[in-house]
Parts: structure tokens; C-alpha cells; sequence
């Protein structure tokens, strides 16, 4: 019996897919070698019970901007977005803090004289986010869609995120636009290296920076019910690694590593293609800290306490400097730090006053020391005696993140390094991005454009990559 469809792997990618190839009016298996679905939208109990602790992926601006995700009736599977009253807050030495408010306005206002150039440069990229979401949430290598769009957003995009910074005269400007382009965890010295920082900050303007009621699990959760109410069946703890686990289905699709795709498909992918998957390079890790924290954490510029999500990194200089040691390989001493206060949005996630802290540093590739006391002293930083508060705690190094997703190669929890060269060609330089060289066979993890975040965009182009090979 040949199948419609297959999908390996249940993380948003994977699900996004195998919807967009339901409503298409296929049948769709999702095979799932964990126990529960979600990959790195996964929430657990993770420190005490009652407490709830996103595992890897926790606010959601770009799924909340996603022309794919936000077009589907997700609400009607429990899909909830909860927001903070500050999106995002960047507390400095000096015991204040940059916040980013949904409101360009407000944000501007609190930045002083630095607001006027805030709303310069990003007020054309909102007003025309839409459009240059549809187009950036894409393979580069393409015709826009909306070139009038996408210029704009390259006009911000082609400098160096130090370059970019120095725009600003005020290290309150400059240390809240450089914390977003950490997130891109490349040296940010390089070209480009403002290209994510202004789609974040221009993705939080337009449609903030939500969290999932009851946790992360609760976008893929919706994404499986939205799934199976169109006929689609998903089979957890079912491994595949190689060519003979596979069903013969008309088309498949991996929500995978490049390097899993060329292990399962033997001889049959191409020798080159499999070369290229194999020496796909992964960036930086993540080694993350989830804390249960009694009354929350008492940072000093008393409006971090009201904020969503927390850069932590000091100055503009200090976040490249650490950024461009993570890269080369060396622990920094205060690595960029990303803090979630996600039960501000989400009452629920607390157990009474004992709250759930997230915290994740960017370290070295595959780094297997033990970062615990520096993360610890990164947040006391900015909240002395944040320490005394702590109930519980549970940690997971880059070698665990490996261990929970084989797609996150050394702890890369990006699904690849983000060179400019891996950002254009991404996994490999190929008319089609999503095809692996085999008929009726499809790459859709972050590995592939654009690359990370809770987007299911992946997922969604290999999708309509599949059905165009089916005539659809």
C-alpha cells in the first residue's frame, strides 16, 4: 500500500506540513520518534509540580506573525496568545533598563532622545510588516513578492548590528536593538547581522511578544488537532533511521537534520547532496536553566518585573563582545542571557507565589562545561539577591538538548550556523531548498529557509514544494 503522505517528525515544521498537505486534500501519517509530540514546543513540569517550564521554544513572536500559522483556525484547538504588559526589557548597570513596548510610541518615548531615530528606522519596516513577512519568511534566493517591502527591510538589514547601533546616541537604544540581533547568535560585527534584530523588533511592534496559554505545547497540540480533524493520523515513539522504517507514501517529508536526511536515505540520496548535508555546519548552543523562583526575581529597575522577556548582556559592546567569543569557541565570562517571565502573561503556569523562570545562554558548540554559577551571576547582575528566591531548578546542557532532539546538533537549538553564505544557501545552494535530490522527497526542519523560530514556514514551503511535485 503506497501512502499520500509522511511526515517524520511532529515539531511545528513537521505538523505545519502535514496540514498544509491535508487541506490539499491528501492523507497525511506523521511519524514521531519521541513519546509526545512538539519538538522544541514542548512544556513540562520541570522543577515542581504545578510549575510549568517551556523546554525550548517559549514566546513566539514570529508564530504570532506567521502568514501560515496565523491563517489557520488554530484558536478552535485551544490556541491562546497571552501578552505581558512590556514585551521586552533590557535592564543596564546603571540600575535602569531599555524596555520595548508593543507600542512604537511608547517605546520611542521611554528611549528620550533616541525615540525620534527609533521611530525612523523602524516605523516604514512596520508599517509594511505584512508584506515583508510573507517575503523574508522565505528562501532568499527568490523574486520578492513585495520588493518595495523587502527593500526596506534590507536598507536596515545590510549593516552590521554595531554599525547599526551607533545610529542611536544612547546606550539604552543601542543595547535593546543589539540584544534582538543576538538572537541570529552570529558575530554581530558581521554584514547582515542586523537583519533579524529588525525583523524581531518590527515583528514585536506589529503583533508583540505572545506566549501560548498553558505553555508552548499548546501551538503544536492545536496544529495536531487542526491535523486530525482533517483526516490526518500521527504515530508517536516510531524511530526512523533508515530507508526501511519508512512507508512508501507518493510523497515524504523530513522534519530533521540535513545530515539525519542523508543517514536514512542511503545510496539513494545523490552523492553530492549527501556530501553537502553531511558538512552542514551548526553554530553556537544553548544551555539552559529552568529555576522555580518564590515571588519572582527582584530586579532592580522595578520595570523588568512587568516584562514578558529579558535581554541580559549589558552594554551593545559587551553583547558583541561575548557573541563573537561564543562563535570562536570560548565561554564568555558573561554570555548574552534570554530570561522568560512567561507567567506574568500566563497566571496558570505559577503554583501559588513559586513562579517558573526560563533562562538560556548562548555557549559554545557543543560546550560540556558547567555554565550553572555563570548564568546564576549574570542575573544577580541586575537582581541581587535573586539567589535566596530560587526553590528548584533543572538544567539542561548542550549535550541534553542533543539528547531531547537530534535536530539540535552540539546544542545548536537553530538548526544551523547562520553565516551569510549558510543564510543564502540553506542547507545547501540548490534551485529548490526543500528538495533532497530524491523524487517526491522534501527537507522542512529549521535547517532549512528561513531557518529557526515558531513559524512553521518551513514546514510550509517544502509542503507546497511536495504538492507542486504531485500536481496540486
Amino acid at each position: 500500500m503506497t501512502l499520500d503522505a509522511v511526515v517524520v517528525g511532529a515539531g511545528p515544521n513537521g505538523l505545519s506540513a502535514a496540514v498544509t498537505l491535508a487541506r490539499a486534500g491528501l492523507h497525511v501519517t506523521v511519524l514521531e520518534r519521541a513519546d509526545e509530540i512538539g519538538g522544541g514546543t514542548r512544556t513540562a513540569e520541570l522543577t515542581r509540580p504545578g510549575v510549568l517550564h517551556d523546554i525550548c521554544s517559549a514566546a513566539h513572536p514570529f508564530a504570532a506573525s506567521s502568514p501560515v500559522l496565523s491563517g489557520l483556525p488554530l484558536h478552535e484547538f485551544g490556541l491562546r496568545w497571552r501578552y505581558a504588559e512590556i514585551d521586552v526589557a533590557h535592564p543596564l548597570d546603571d540600575g535602569t533598563a531599555a524596555l520595548l513596548w508593543r507600542s512604537l510610541d511608547a517605546t520611542a518615548e521611554g528611549l528620550g532622545r533616541d525615540g525620534d531615530r527609533w521611530r525612523r528606522m523602524f516605523g516604514p519596516l512596520l508599517r509594511s510588516f505584512d508584506d515583508v513577512a510573507d517575503d523574508a519568511l522565505g528562501p532568499l534566493l527568490r523574486v520578492p513578492s513585495h520588493p518595495l517591502a523587502m527593500a526596506k527591510l534590507g536598507v536596515r538589514s545590510v549593516l552590521p548590528a554595531m554599525a547599526a547601533a551607533r545610529l542611536f546616541r544612547t546606550e539604552a537604544a543601542r543595547a535593546l536593538f543589539v540584544g534582538f540581533a543576538a538572537h541570529s547568535w552570529r558575530p554581530l560585527r558581521e554584514p547582515m547581522s542586523s537583519a533579524l534584530g529588525a525583523m524581531l523588533v518590527a515583528a514585536t511592534h506589529r503583533h508583540g511578544w505572545p506566549v501560548a496559554e498553558g505553555g508552548s505545547i499548546a501551538i503544536t497540540r492545536a496544529l495536531a488537532g487542526l491535523l486530525e480533524s482533517l483526516g490526518g493520523t500521527i504515530v508517536t515513539g516510531t524511530s526512523v533511521t533508515r530507508l526501511a522504517d519508512l512507508p512508501k507514501a507518493r510523497v515524504t517529508l523530513f522534519d530533521t537534520s540535513p545530515g539525519a536526511v542523508a543517514d536514512i536515505l542511503g545510496d539513494r540520496i545523490p552523492v553530492r547532496r549527501a556530501r553537502g548535508y553531511r558538512k552542514y555546519r551548526y553554530g553556537p548552543a544553548a544551555y539552559k536553566l529552568d529555576l522555580a523562583v518564590r515571588d519572582g526575581i527582584p530586579w532592580t529597575a522595578t520595570d523588568v518585573r512587568r516584562a514578558g522577556a529579558i535581554h541580559i548582556g549589558g552594554t551593545a559592546a559587551d553583547i558583541a563582545a561575548a557573541e563573537s567569543q561564543t562563535n570562536r569557541g570560548i565561554m564568555p565570562d558573561r554570555p548574552f542571557l534570554l530570561v522568560g517571565q512567561q507567567y506574568l502573561a500566563d497566571p496558570g503556569r505559577s503554583a501559588g507565589d513559586v513562579h517558573p523562570i526560563w533562562i538560556y545562554a548562548h555557549v559554545p558548540h557543543g560546550y560540556r562545561g558547567d555554565a550553572t554559577e555563570t548564568v546564576l551571576a549574570q542575573v544577580e547582575r541586575y537582581a541581587p539577591g535573586f539567589r535566596d528566591r530560587i526553590v528548584a531548578s533543572s538544567v539542561m546542557t548542550p549535550g541534553d538538548f542533543e539528547a531531547y532532539n537530534p535536530n539540535y546538533v552540539g546544542g545548536d537549538i537553530v538548526g544551523g550556523n547562520t553565516s551569510f553564505r549558510q543564510l543564502m544557501g540553506r542547507p545547501v545552494f540548490a534551485a529548490d531548498p526543500y528538495a533532497v535530490g530524491v523524487p517526491g522527497m522534501f527537507l522542512c526542519s529549521a535547517s532549512t529557509p528561513p531557518g529557526a523560530g515558531t513559524h512553521g514556514m518551513c514546514g510550509y514551503h517544502a509542503a507546497t514544494r511536495a504538492l507542486r511535485y504531485l500536481g496540486k
